[in-house]
């Protein structure tokens, strides 16, 4: 398991506890199973987006929060050479000891930041694996570096290669994978209202 996905998981139960907050508390705001949060508090899943952004609006705090060290007010500029931590998301899966998306964070450490910028690798599915829709408050701007990215947004199904880019209301039922057997890179920025 990636050391990352345990830095989530410490943050996330030390923001919990510090707000005196059991885990069926945050279970119950965040429309969570119990199980999950423990689990990923533990380490012991490569965490879906979807759930970390519920959790986090249960505890009060922004996605970010999860992923900083140490915050700046000023501008912070993140050089290729030096992206190195990697944050490992399972997409929407059932399974969870894979990571299918791993996540570059481009505004780490950004004090009072509404956008979360990030460079995904997504990875294949397996054979016969499917994606579940999933949604969350906010909106979500992808733009495609290179490979091919197949996006189901509500009923309708977008494909998009390199070069192309899709804006969308996060709320509507939504899945972003690669075409199959495509190693992708996107560009996505992700808005999550307060």
């Amino acid at each position: 398991m990636s050391n990352a996905v345990n830095v989530i998981g410490e943050k996330m139960k030390t923001i919990r506890e510090s707000q005196n907050m059991p885990v069926a508390e945050v279970a119950e705001k965040s429309k969570c199973p119990t199980a999950l949060i423990e689990k990923l508090e533990a380490g012991e899943l490569v965490p879906s987006l979807t759930p970390l952004l519920k959790i986090t609006r249960a505890l009060g705090v922004r996605l970010g929060t999860l992923l900083d060290d140490m915050e700046s007010t000023g501008p912070v500029v993140h050089r290729a050479a030096e992206r190195e931590r990697v944050i490992h998301f399972s997409g929407e899966q059932s399974s969870a000891d894979k990571s299918q998306l791993d996540f570059f964070a481009l505004a780490q450490n950004k004090a009072d930041r509404h956008i979360e910028p990030f460079l995904i690798k997504v990875h294949p599915l397996p054979v016969g694996a499917k994606n579940q829709l999933s949604s969350h408050e906010g909106e979500e701007f992808i733009y495609v570096l290179s490979g091919g990215l197949q996006i189901i947004y509500g009923n309708e199904t977008y494909h998009l290669q390199k070069g192309d880019s899709i804006y969308l209301d996060s709320v509507v039922p939504h899945s972003v994978f690669a075409e199959a057997g495509i190693e992708t890179e996107i560009l996505a920025s992700i808005y999550e209202p307060q």
